[in-house]
């Protein structure tokens, strides 16, 4: 395997040990990834990426996410120059929060207005305060499992989380319908809301794309109990149907959660919603200082206006499934099985018999030596700025992967 000198990334590791517990944070800290992993990036082009010791990756993380159209993409730059030149952090939002909202509004299916914060976390806790706002109710429905952000009330980590952040959530499972009625029906009259991801994508699990009779159930028990249904799309937003992740379900939620891939890298989220919650996200008290940040604005109405002129979802879904069926093809030459689910445009690939991700970590850390950015157990992104020239690079270093994984 290619050696990959990381003298720059160990130096700014130790630096950042003394001052940052720990070194990073959340989930972007190299530690819980392989040890063969930068932890520094110096920038990113398109769908390339290159971290601060030179080495060139075809970026399939995309920034976790953010990245839908492709790094430093021109027209979307463009339009956050213009506006940073005139201003970003002011008094009051500029002129172009009222053109993206009308955007976001004739865009998304189930939109009637919408509401911008910051990031996915600042969306999701909003969707849920409009929720209980409006029906004066407390209980919120999660699947078991699902990531809905990092504060308290639904963090994946119990450190400083108390009982009583988590009083007033109840569970299910994703997918099932027995499931779900039986927690709206211990919830009673106190449901404000079901909140369930646009498909299950849980760290380390095959990802699960939702049923039409989950979803029609979801909605058939928030009409019956007067409740909402909240659907977070921060991770799947734009990516898989530019009007709404459910739209090809024939269902439509109440309210939404959006971020990530909204502004193209540039920090954003939204909350969008029926008219029968208006009046309560007008009246509860949600806000940041940074929430109307124009710069990020202007850079999503350009990116918005790309993913509906250039119909970016289906240009992700084709890449993505010569992506699928290439490795799918390769892994069987090795004699491997291999899992990929979820949506193409978002994959996830593990390995059969792998219940410490040994296989994965060795099959992504050789594609990684030969230039190719993979995740071992995290759903990956395709962005528009993929070409088939890089799907063709994924699937020769995975050549390498599959042959180290045989080896072991």
């Amino acid at each position: 395997m290619p050696e990959m000198i990381r003298t720059r990334d160990a130096a700014l590791r130790a630096r950042a040990e003394k001052v940052v517990p720990g070194g990073m944070w959340g989930h972007l800290h190299a530690a819980k990834l392989p040890e063969t992993y930068p932890q520094f990036f110096s920038r990113g082009e398109g769908g390339v990426l290159w971290d601060v010791d030179g080495h060139r990756y075809v970026d399939f993380m995309c920034s976790w996410g953010p990245n839908l159209l492709g790094h430093h993409h021109p027209e979307v730059e463009e339009a956050a120059e213009r506006q940073r030149r005139d201003g970003d952090c002011l008094n009051g939002p500029a002129e172009v929060m009222v053109e993206l909202a009308e955007l976001v509004v004739d865009m998304v299916g189930h939109a009637d207005w919408t509401q911008f914060q910051k990031n996915g976390t600042d969306a999701t806790t909003t969707c849920v305060t409009i929720a209980r706002a409006a029906t004066g109710r407390r209980k919120i429905l999660v699947a078991k499992g699902a990531y809905h952000g990092a504060v308290p009330w639904c963090s994946p980590s119990l450190l400083g989380v108390t009982a009583e952040d988590r009083a007033h959530l109840g569970y299910f499972t994703f997918n099932d319908v027995e499931s779900v009625e039986a927690a709206a029906k211990a919830a009673g009259d106190d449901l404000a809301g079901i909140l369930i991801s646009a498909f299950r994508h849980d760290l380390g699990c095959d990802q699960e794309l939702p049923t039409a009779e989950f979803a029609r159930a979801a909605r058939r028990i928030c009409d019956g109990k007067g409740a909402a249904l909240l659907i977070d799309e921060v991770r799947a937003g734009f990516r898989l149907n530019a009007a709404g992740s459910w739209e090809g379900l024939g269902v439509r939620p109440d309210l939404s959660a959006w971020s990530k891939a909204i502004a193209n890298g540039h920090a954003l989220a939204a909350v969008t919603g029926a008219d029968w919650l208006r009046r309560a996200a007008s009246q509860v008290f949600v806000t940041g200082s940074f929430w109307a940040g124009a710069v990020a604005m202007a850079a999503a109405v350009a990116t918005l206006k790309i993913v509906r002129r250039d119909d970016v979802p289906t240009r992700l879904a084709q890449l993505g499934q010569t992506l699928r069926d290439g490795l799918e093809t390769r892994s069987r030459q090795f004699g491997l099985s291999i899992r990929q689910s979820g949506p193409v445009q978002m994959p996830t690939l593990l390995f059969e018999e792998d219940p410490d991700y040994r296989k994965g970590s060795a099959f992504c850390s050789a594609m990684l030596a030969r230039g190719v950015y993979f995740h071992p157990k995290h759903n990956m992104f395709l962005c528009a700025a993929h070409t088939e020239a890089d799907i063709a690079a994924a699937l020769e270093a995975a050549e390498h992967g599959f042959a180290t994984v045989a080896a072991l």
